[in-house]
């Protein structure tokens, strides 16, 4: 089982950088590069939510659940 991220998807599709994200989030560039390489052993809600009104997305547009 295995959790997918799918963040560069929706940053090409927003045509936004990483470092754009980051600051308007409010996290650092290297904690989103963890985030974006799936190597995040958690994610908080409130980070979550932060990314999707900035992308306009919904978490389900940034996470996938796929069953190995």
């Amino acid at each position: 089982m295995a959790i997918i991220v799918n963040l560069d998807v929706m940053l090409a599709k927003r045509k936004m950088q990483s470092k754009e994200l980051a600051e308007a989030v409010g996290i650092t560039l290297a904690n989103l590069s963890i985030l974006k390489t799936g190597k995040a052993k958690a994610v908080r809600f409130s980070t979550l939510e932060a990314i999707c009104k900035v992308l306009d997305c919904q978490p389900g547009d940034i996470l996938e659940f796929k069953n190995d």
